[in-house]
């Protein structure tokens, strides 16, 4: 569980104040030395108690710490350079570092390659060559799986397209139904009734003596009525032929 905030303001009690002070003070000279070590800083702390006494820590020495102080808050520029030098130092390290990485893999993509491989012992060509054994497995199992990919979008295609043959092909054959039996019903007609056509019906007309009446008792169609009409006038030409002779 942690600590609960405290309000920042004077404390009245005498010895809690000293009892903090004491604690905030040793936190304090820690916290300035971790920064001096770590950051290669000059750090120079300096306290006075409540009552007066002095307390200081330096880094390096306190006096010279004290006159680059003065010396920078009396000329704003000279800090502005150092710290324009600093930054460039940073910089300049960090840039050198990216250099050394950047070789360092280089190095090791030209060892991948099979090149300069005289600085490496058996365990790291081992390494080495599992590492590339790992890699080409991983390349042929993303080669089949592509490979796999394509094949079936290629299969799917493949019912698509006999799918819609065979639509095509149905389609066809009912049209081709269709107008079969179109055909037959329009052969059937006309065989029944050779007078159902309009030209067929006006070479069916009878004369007006008649005959249509006798047709219609006698139960005769029109082409045998219109024939045997014309075979009885030939016949009574020829008798009357006979007659004159």
């Amino acid at each position: 569980m942690g600590r609960g905030k405290i309000e920042i303001k004077r404390i009245e009690n005498v010895n809690s104040r000293q009892v903090t002070f004491s604690k905030r003070r040793g936190g304090l000279m820690k916290k300035a030395k971790e920064l001096a070590v770590l950051c290669d800083a000059q750090v120079a702390v300096i306290i006075f108690s409540g009552t007066g006494k002095l307390y200081e820590y330096a880094s390096s020495r306190m006096d010279h710490i004290l006159s680059r102080y003065n010396q920078t808050h009396e000329s704003p520029e000279v800090a502005t350079v150092e710290h324009a030098a600093d930054q460039h130092e940073s910089s300049s390290a960090e840039i050198i570092s990216l250099k050394g990485e950047i070789g360092k893999l280089q190095l090791v993509q030209r060892q991948m390659m099979g090149k300069e491989l005289d600085g490496m012992n058996y365990n790291d060509l081992h390494a080495l060559e599992q590492q590339l054994f790992d890699g080409i497995m991983s390349v042929k199992d993303k080669k089949e799986k592509i490979l796999l990919d394509q094949l079936e979008k290629a299969r799917m295609q493949e019912k698509k397209v006999v799918h819609q043959n065979e639509t095509l092909l149905e389609k066809i054959e009912e049209l081709r139904h269709h107008a079969r039996a179109n055909s037959i019903d329009n052969y059937h007609f006309v065989s029944k009734d050779p007078c159902a056509s309009s030209s067929l019906m006006t070479d069916c007309k009878l004369d007006k003596e008649g005959t249509s009446d006798t047709s219609l008792r006698l139960g005769l169609s029109c082409v045998d009525l219109f024939g045997k009409k014309k075979i009885s006038k030939n016949e009574t030409d020829e008798k009357n032929d006979m007659i004159v002779d």
